[in-house]
């Protein structure tokens, strides 16, 4: 290895990179770009990357981490599998190849010959011309000497090997003031769904693949959306691969774009109207209101975590705080100079984010602002909806300059450490603010009063497990949250663990929003339950037992979450290929219990519960009623080839309650055959 790592290629490419600003045409360039080659290819001693050689072209990542999350391999998996990465990645945990080439900036390219000799390198962003013209010329300079073959080499994807899932890597979740509907970004299946607040889909709008369309809910495409916002029938959504933001119409069913132009912007003003306004990688949106204006939720606010700002759509004529009259439909900065810092500063321009990703607010005196979740500083901030002034409320520390400022310790303002925190969400009704404290695997809670951070929920160890209580309970970077208007629940985008948890913040138990398929058991609402689908539910056999189960109380539009946990008898194993399944039955004076519900679903495994949610009708016909919970179950002996079928029903008896007050209440099924 030469010394002065990548240094030693500065002389030679500085000089080429000055001679390409004079070139005119391709050609040109092309040319010196060989000439260069020429000279590289022929030094005495070759500027190599330990290990790095071979006779094929092939792109390796060598990913060196900043956060002390960043280095461990199941995470470094997931990110792969969250960007879509199908190329090889080294984890360099312990920075031992940046050291050596002295590599001083994310992102770092080196272009290597065919010996692993050093050929070129990039800094930064930005670079995508230079990357092609250099790239291709080498190509034909070693494919003239013979030195690259155009073999394919074998890859096995990590991603191949994943089973299905309902949700892939969710980035946010929000819901409806209603607390009925839930809108998820799907981010890695590049959809919106929307839910029923049972986990019931109403919608889905998008995916599976990654696109950029306008249309019907149908035909409509994302790229990695996260941030969204609902109010009414109206969902804004940051689509932040096409760098645009975009409106659902659930009325109407159609999509549309309000800004951006589908490619990333460098942009760190703004001002044109949205469509023809360059943005880049919009990560979070929530609604807020202008000074002047006359209508509530008259600007949409942004985070923009590529260019380090919040910028403000004006969804009416109106005024920002130190800012002039806008017109509808303008896209404009709002906070953040464009540095990557931790700046705080009463002038909004001259404050400084690092990849601003969630947003929340708190317009009620006396906080009157926007929480910022400061990614890349791990910080949260605030900002002063009255005059721009941004200010700090947790974690970081107090040089702007430094970036690395992270940790996971409780404590007040800057001694509490937060580590890559993604989303926040305002609690009205207990003047809190929580955070998605998403490398430390946590859910925290500020009082913004007192800038007091302390854990609420996850053990801090990136896992997947639904304890009894938050705190027992662990979560895989979750990057989202929202709590409903009336403060009872709040739901985690778990996004590496691919589900949304439920928190109930007055009983403090947690659990998960299962995601059910309407193709699979929707019931149209103007019937009380389809005759043929209740037809074809399975028979129980005969000496099926008959749980009774304590009676429960229960009130109009409240949830109940079954837990379904069954034990087989020794030695013997579930037919996986048999139709075990779970339905849900009502006597004949009881059927209209099952309207709008989900009647049926597979039993995939005992080693873990099944969830199985019911919602009782907001309008109840009685104060009585007796709903059934049937399980049918195949199983074989593990000794022989002898299997059976078995049976077992719940009757679950409710007392319903005269008032409505939703909420959820989990009921255990637990048998052992």
């Amino acid at each position: 290895m030469a010394a002065g790592g990548l240094a030693g290629l500065l002389p030679a490419q500085t000089q080429l990179e000055y001679a390409l600003l004079d070139a005119d045409t391709p050609q040109e360039k092309e040319n010196l770009v060989y000439q260069y080659l020429k000279k590289m290819d022929s030094r005495e001693r070759d500027l190599t990357v330990p290990e790095l050689g071979g006779d094929g072209l092939i792109i390796v990542g060598v990913h060196s981490a900043k956060f002390p999350n960043e280095k461990v391999l199941d995470n470094i998996k997931s990110a792969i599998l969250r960007y879509n990465i199908v190329h090889p990645v080294v984890n360099d945990a312990d920075a031992t190849l940046w050291h050596e080439l002295e590599v001083s900036c994310w992102p770092t390219l080196v272009i290597l010959g065919p010996r692993g000799n050093m050929l070129f390198s990039l800094v930064g962003e930005g670079h995508r011309e230079k990357l092609f013209l250099f790239t291709s010329v080498t190509l034909k300079f070693y494919k003239e000497r013979g030195q690259i073959k155009d073999n394919n080499i074998g890859r096995k994807l990590y991603r191949d090997s994943l089973p299905p899932s309902p949700l892939l890597f969710p980035g946010k979740v929000t819901v409806d003031n209603s607390g009925e509907r839930l809108v998820i970004a799907d981010t890695g299946h590049h959809r919106i769904l929307v839910t029923q607040k049972n986990g019931q889909i109403l919608h889905t709008i998008g995916g599976p693949n990654s696109g950029r369309r306008d249309g019907r809910f149908s035909e409509a495409a994302f790229n990695s959306p996260q941030g969204i916002a609902i109010k009414n029938n109206v969902i804004y959504v940051a689509d932040t691969e096409n760098h645009l933001i975009r409106k659902i119409d659930l009325e109407l069913e159609m999509v549309t774009t309000v800004a951006g132009i589908g490619i990333q912007g460098v942009d760190k003003e703004g001002g044109a109207k949205g469509e023809e306004q360059p943005i880049s990688s919009p990560w979070d949106v929530v609604f807020g209101n202008s000074i002047s204006g006359t209508q509530e939720d008259d600007v949409l606010w942004i985070a923009m975590a590529g260019t380090h700002q919040v910028w403000a759509l004006m969804l009416e004529g109106g005024k920002l705080p130190k800012g002039s009259d806008l017109k509808k439909g303008v896209c404009l900065r709002f906070a953040g100079s464009g540095n990557e810092e931790n700046r705080n500063n009463a002038y909004p321009h001259k404050a400084g984010f690092a990849q601003p990703s969630g947003l929340s607010l708190a317009s009620e005196e006396p906080w009157n602002c926007l929480f910022v979740a400061d990614s890349e500083s791990s910080t949260v901030r605030t900002i002063s909806l009255k005059d721009g002034a941004v200010k700090h409320l947790v974690g970081g520390e107090r040089d702007p300059l430094n970036l690395f400022a992270f940790g996971d310790v409780d404590g007040v303002g800057i001694n509490a450490k937060l580590q890559h925190p993604l989303g926040v969400t305002w609690d009205k009704k207990r003047k809190l603010l929580y955070v998605a404290d998403s490398y430390n695997h946590k859910i925290k809670v500020v009082d913004p009063k007192m800038k007091n951070c302390a854990t609420l929920a996850g053990t801090g160890e990136a896992s997947n497990v639904v304890g009894s209580s938050f705190i027992e309970s662990t979560f895989n970077e979750p990057g989202g949250l929202c709590v409903e208007e009336n403060g009872r629940l709040m739901y985690v985008a778990d996004t590496n663990n691919h589900q949304i948890k439920v928190l109930d913040l007055d009983t403090k138990i947690l659990s998960m929003l299962p995601i059910l398929n309407p193709e699979v058991c929707d019931v149209p609402d103007n019937l009380p339950a389809q005759k043929d689908k209740i037809t074809n539910l399975p028979k129980l056999p005969k000496s099926a037992p008959n749980v009774q189960l304590p009676s429960l109380t229960v009130a109009p539009g409240q949830t109940i979450q079954f837990l379904l946990k069954l034990t087989l008898p020794p030695d013997s194993k579930l037919n996986e290929e048999a139709p075990n399944s779970w339905f849900i039955t009502a006597e004949d004076n009881n059927t209209w219990l099952l309207q709008g519900q989900c009647l049926s679903g597979e039993i995939k495994a005992v080693s873990c519960q099944t969830v199985i949610p019911f919602q009782l009708p907001r309008s109840c016909l009685s104060a009585e009623a007796i709903l059934a919970v049937k399980v049918c179950l195949y199983y074989c002996s593990k000794g022989s080839s002898a299997c059976m079928m078995k049976g077992i029903s719940f009757s679950q008896p409710l007392q319903i309650a005269s008032t409505n007050q939703g909420g959820l209440t989990q009921v255990e099924l637990i048998h052992t055959f």
